[in-house]
């Protein structure tokens, strides 16, 4: 009787208050999960002509109305759910540059008359590449309408990513804003067995980043006690620690994190998957994880771990410059133009750790600037790739460029522009992004980094430069490739992106003071 009484007592005593939640200040997040769950019964539940409609605009709507609600969270500052979820300037920032980025991904993917076909999504992923039914599904107006939930399922992963203020919900995150993008890399209409090799070795790659990250974790919880940011940024430089756990903490967490920005040498099968997707998913990748990917390495490096910045930064440096010259240098050997702007993403991951490295508020302030610009480009910049096809579907060779400037003078302008913008010419946003990060690496004390992006941005103009005298000042071939004039949604998709790009070029300031802003307000811990 007295144990039962005990152990009563005990229970008691340690009951569990259940951690109170605002739902208000969750609610992007919340919206876009309900619209993902929505659309996997829409697809479970509604005719097949019917969910066609349907995906796309619910979609775009769910983004739509969570952008509108972290608009109304502006000047939020708080930390929810027990030390879970951190709402701040800068973390709204990011998630409403991965929404944005989300919803010109999604006019892309909706796109049904780039040519016979259904648009660049498989009308039946489970068919296998050679058997009778495959050249049907290619030539279906089918589409495989799991894309659109997968793509929300995912932009909820990223938009938590970016603001987790507790490593294993932020491992949780990596886990939701990956696995739906193994799937949809291996969804292209043609050419499926390099789709197929694409989403497998993508998997691949988020296995190495999963498996670090969480390794990672592990040692910050036996250094600090605690997976929360916050407390694991008291812990440092406390007597009494075990640094050696601290260490390899910030070591293995960071080389999860070096896998999803792309940056060397964790790049290596990047190329592989930026060339092997379906295009509309590779800018969807090439924009929306970046942004998500450098959000959570700036909430890490700053928040948890901005008590070592003297330790890490001299790394950071080493993997920049290695980012930068893989990128800038290997670029130039590409024939494909898709595995030729990977390696220009890559490059640019180098330079957006340059901000990174500058660790002051300047850093974060360019950091975010250049997220934005970078996004809108090369989402406008796959998107006149997706237009410019042959017989066997999109140009992919560089020679099949030649002579596009003859036959498409408008397209080919646009697109020299969008390169122009990624090489870092005055008057587009390119330049200002660079500035800004540059900038803000000098007033840390980081000025040799600089000289080395210079050098790499001066190698990188060649191969940009490369592909407009290709498109100018080259006779076409015999065949030469055909614009598709009729695909609406991808016009403006890439009519939106360049004038993004025009107008942070010439007018960066309204988004610079936003970004300001931001930065200035901090990260919550």
């Amino acid at each position: 009787m007295i144990v039962a009484d005990n152990h009563l007592l005990l229970a008691e005593t340690q009951k569990i208050t259940p951690p109170s939640i605002e739902y208000s200040s969750l609610s992007p997040l919340l919206i876009v999960f309900a619209v993902a769950l929505v659309g996997v019964l829409v697809d479970a539940f509604a005719t097949r002509s019917t969910r066609r409609v349907i995906q796309p605009i619910l979609a775009g709507a769910g983004f739509v109305g969570a952008l509108v609600a972290v608009a109304v969270l502006h000047g939020r500052h708080a930390v929810l759910a027990s030390g879970a979820v951190a709402i701040d300037a800068p973390t709204l920032f990011m998630q409403g540059t991965i929404l944005v980025f989300a919803l010109l991904s999604v006019l892309l993917v909706a796109e049904r008359r780039l040519d016979s076909s259904g648009g660049a999504i498989v009308a039946s992923a489970a068919v296998t590449p050679g058997s009778k039914g495959s050249t049907a599904a290619r030539t279906s107006e089918d589409v495989q309408t799991e894309a659109y939930p997968l793509m929300v399922f995912s932009v909820t992963g990223m938009m938590l990513f970016v603001a987790s203020n507790n490593l294993l919900v932020m491992f949780v995150a990596l886990e939701i804003l990956s696995l739906p993008l193994y799937l949809l890399a291996g969804l292209a209409r043609r050419r499926r067995l390099l789709s197929q090799e694409a989403a497998m070795k993508y998997f691949l790659l988020g296995a190495f980043s999963s498996a670090f990250f969480i390794y990672g974790v592990a040692f910050a919880y036996g250094f600090a006690g605690s997976v929360e940011m916050g407390k694991v940024a008291d812990a440092v430089g406390t007597t009494g620690k075990n640094d050696i756990y601290l260490y390899l903490a910030v070591a293995l967490i960071g080389v999860g994190l070096f896998f999803k920005i792309g940056a060397a040498p964790f790049h290596s099968w990047t190329p592989d998957v930026y060339q092997g997707s379906p295009t509309p998913v590779t800018a969807f990748m090439a924009a929306g994880t970046k942004v998500a990917a450098f959000g959570a390495l700036l909430r890490v490096f700053y928040v948890a771990f901005g008590g070592l910045r003297w330790d890490w930064r001299p790394v950071l440096w080493g993997v920049a410059i290695l980012t930068m010259v893989v990128g800038a240098v290997l670029a130039l050997t590409q024939r494909d133009i898709k595995r030729m702007l990977a390696y220009s993403a890559i490059a640019h991951a180098g330079f957006l750790l340059v901000g990174v490295a500058a660790s002051n508020t300047d850093g974060l302030r360019g950091s975010m600037f250049y997220l934005v610009t970078y996004g809108f480009t090369t989402i406008a910049a796959f998107a006149v790739i997706s237009l410019v096809r042959t017989g066997d579907g999109e140009a992919s060779d560089l020679s099949q460029w030649r002579g596009l400037g003859r036959t498409s003078p408008l397209l080919a302008g646009t697109f020299s522009f969008l390169l122009l913008a990624l090489a870092g010419i005055p008057l587009t946003s390119g330049f200002t992004g660079k500035f800004a990060v540059f900038q803000a690496a000098i007033e840390g004390d980081a000025t040799p980094l600089v000289i080395v992006a210079l050098v790499c941005s001066a190698i990188a103009a060649f191969f940009y430069v490369r592909v407009i005298v290709l498109m100018f000042f080259s006779e076409p071939l015999t065949e030469g490739p055909v614009v598709v004039t009729r695909p609406t949604l991808t016009f403006a998709t890439a009519g939106i992106g360049a004038a993004a790009t025009l107008v942070l070029g010439v007018a960066p300031q309204p988004l610079l003071d936003l970004a300001n802003t931001a930065a200035s307000s901090g990260f919550v811990r």
